[in-house]
């Protein structure tokens, strides 16, 4: 398998590996969860939303419904965008709509206002909101980075823009493009050595983000959320120990999940991904992921 895809791939399925196995968890505390599964390590399926087993949250939904429009809009919407036109953006917008619309499992009340907006007013942007801190932006991102791999100016302009459909914050902007220049170092083939060198030059920039020493806060405030997911990723080499680690945190467990899966997986590639997990996750979910993965690839050129 090409490196490069054998990569994304396992940046994209271990986003949605995490998800699944976050999901059963979210909202707990640490000790609620080990009294009810000592340590949570399997996709059950449960929790809160009483999900199926294998099934996932609104991170992988709603990250197929940005890679969806990617890939219907084509290069031919990207480079349109590149240069100042809005039609790409409308057709996220969309897509959210259609995501929103379809009754997913859940959605976060900041994406939720910022779809409304869109639908009522056509408006690609709300103004700053000291509400939209939240990690609901930065945890669908991953198709954008896919698609503009080894163009920086595409990858801020689309991030940034795709996050401020529904999030408008300087907090969520810095972690969507962090987090998304983080995945693109690993997709390069970054080891673990050199992400966490990569990850302490990172958060001395952005010292909100400082996860050292770590506050056992995992929230869906996007700091929270981040600092989680960077004390876990440099923490653990090793995928499994990793993710087992961060949806143990609780809170907002499908979220810090997913973003560890997405990273791990990128370091680890698609190919050293648990099995065991791999086989619970919906075929479905699966073959789009798969799919998607492919097609934003040579979209990105």
């Amino acid at each position: 398998m090409h490196k490069l895809f054998d990569r994304a791939l396992g940046a994209y399925l271990g986003f949605a590996i995490g998800d699944a196995l976050g999901a059963t968890v979210e909202f707990m505390r640490p000790r609620e969860i080990q009294d009810q599964y000592g340590l949570h390590r399997e996709i059950i399926g449960g929790g809160w939303l009483k999900l199926a087993r294998g099934q996932v949250t609104d991170d992988t939904t709603m990250s197929l419904a940005l890679g969806s429009a990617l890939l219907r809009g084509g290069r031919t919407d990207l480079q349109g965008f590149a240069v100042g036109d809005d039609t790409l953006l409308r057709s996220i917008g969309q897509a959210y709509v259609q995501w929103f619309r379809a009754k997913p499992v859940d959605c976060g009340n900041t994406c939720r206002r910022g779809i409304m907006r869109f639908m009522h007013e056509g408006t690609l942007c709300g103004a700053y909101n000291p509400g939209d801190a939240g990690n609901g932006a930065l945890m669908r991102n991953l198709p954008a980075v896919l698609a503009t791999l080894g163009r920086d100016p595409e990858f801020e302009r689309l991030s940034i823009a795709q996050a401020r459909l529904t999030h408008h914050h300087p907090l969520s902007d810095a972690a969507t493009l962090g987090i998304g220049a983080l995945l693109r170092h690993l997709l390069g083939g970054a080891s673990q050595s050199e992400c966490q060198n990569w990850t302490a030059q990172w958060v001395s920039q952005n010292p909100t983000f400082r996860f050292v020493p770590y506050r056992g806060r995992a929230t869906a405030y996007v700091v929270d959320t981040v600092q989680t997911v960077l004390h876990y990723l440099t923490l653990h080499d090793d995928f499994e120990a990793a993710l087992v680690a961060t949806v143990n945190q609780g809170d907002d467990a499908d979220t810090t999940g997913a973003l560890v899966g997405m990273l791990a997986g990128a370091r680890c590639g698609a190919s050293a991904l648990p099995q065991r997990w791999l086989h619970r996750l919906h075929a479905d979910i699966v073959r789009n992921i798969t799919d998607q993965t492919s097609g934003l690839l040579a979209l990105s050129g």
